[in-house]
Formats: structure tokens, C-alpha cells, sequence
């Protein structure tokens, strides 16, 4: 069996929650297995527990990670200047590009996240609401500046969101579209629905 290779400019801990993140999203958080996270990375499973607690700690630190890079990202975003259509651009394409370049991550801090436990389960769930909420205060200061169409802003996040996240079926078929132009239409086909 081979060592724990860190993951690039990261730590050997780094490396088994990316590995993780995928094997979550490829079999799902509870039917994968430390044995099968083990296997994956070519080592033994009680070298994995030099780095990690468990296969809990694993999911909170994916769930985390993702929650804290997007909402590191709002929070710039919503506390520059300016105009609200290219801020609420800029956030558009830090999602999709989270969507491909973090997507294994993503993927499981999506679907998997149910599977926390407390406290770490109603503190995510607290920050995804706060989250949204966030979003909702952009869209209402665009609404109300008059550079949005003056639709609910509730029904415009959810919109965004699920148009975003709808990229795990790009993943299944890159082939037919590259990620540029993929970017390039869904701010397009996004923002002039909302833009006024």
C-alpha cells in the first residue's frame, strides 16, 4: 500500500476530503465506506484515521468548505459598489464555475448535506438561509434601483440557484458543450430575464 499524497498545495487531509467528496457523490454518503475511501486513495483504512475522526467529519468539512468559499464570495460581492447587474453577474459566474471546477464538492454539500448531524446540521442549514437571504437583499436593491424587472425576488434566487445548479447535467454531457460557452449563455439567457 502506498502513503497519503497531499493534495496540491494543500495537506494529506486536503487530499482524503477531495477524495471523499467524490466517492460521496459517485456512491452516495451512506453507502460509501471508509474501506472504499481507503481502497480509492491505494492505502489502508487506519491510515486514513491519522488524518480524519470519521466519515462525519469528512461530510462537515465538504459541506463547510463549499459553504464558506460561497459565502466568502457573497459577501464580497454584495459589499462592493456599484450597479447590481454586474455584481449579480460576477455571482452568477462564481457558481457555475464552482459547479465545474469544485463539482464533486458541490455535488455533496448539495444532496448529501441531510446527512450532518446536529449541531453541524442546523448550522448549515442557517447558513444556506442566510445565504438566500443575501441574494434576496441584491435583487431587491436591483429591483429597486430599476435595473431588475420588478419580479419576486424569492422566485428570481430560486430561479438562479436551480438554473446553476441544473450544471450536474452538463457534467454528464460535456462533450456537446464547452464550459465557456456554457458560462457565456446561461449569464445571457439569466440576467436578460431579469435585467429591465
Amino acid at each position: 500500500m502506498s502513503k497519503i499524497i497531499p493534495a496540491r498545495n494543500g495537506t494529506k487531509k486536503d487530499a482524503i476530503i477531495l477524495k471523499a467528496a467524490t466517492l460521496f457523490r459517485k456512491k452516495g454518503y451512506v453507502a460509501a465506506s471508509m474501506r472504499d475511501l481507503a481502497e480509492s486513495m491505494g492505502v489502508e483504512a487506519s491510515s486514513l484515521y491519522n488524518h480524519i475522526g470519521s466519515k462525519q467529519e469528512l461530510l462537515q468539512s465538504i459541506c463547510f468548505k463549499v459553504a464558506l468559499k460561497f459565502n466568502n464570495e457573497l459577501t464580497a460581492i454584495t459589499s462592493a459598489k456599484g450597479k447590481v447587474v454586474p455584481r449579480l453577474e460576477a455571482l452568477i459566474r462564481f457558481h457555475i464555475h464552482m459547479m465545474i471546477d469544485a463539482y464533486d464538492e458541490v455535488h455533496v454539500a448539495n444532496h448529501e448535506w441531510k446527512q450532518l448531524h446536529e449541531p453541524y446540521l442546523g448550522n448549515f442549514l442557517q447558513e444556506r438561509k442566510a445565504y438566500e437571504n443575501s441574494l434576496i437583499a441584491l435583487i431587491e436593491e436591483g429591483t429597486a434601483a430599476k435595473e431588475l424587472k420588478p419580479i419576486h425576488p424569492h422566485v428570481a434566487v430560486l430561479t438562479l440557484l436551480s438554473a446553476v445548479r441544473g450544471l450536474e447535467f452538463w457534467q454528464r454531457h460535456k462533450k456537446s458543450v464547452t464550459a465557456d460557452e456554457l458560462e457565456t449563455d446561461m449569464i445571457n439567457h439569466l440576467l436578460t430575464g431579469l435585467i429591465q
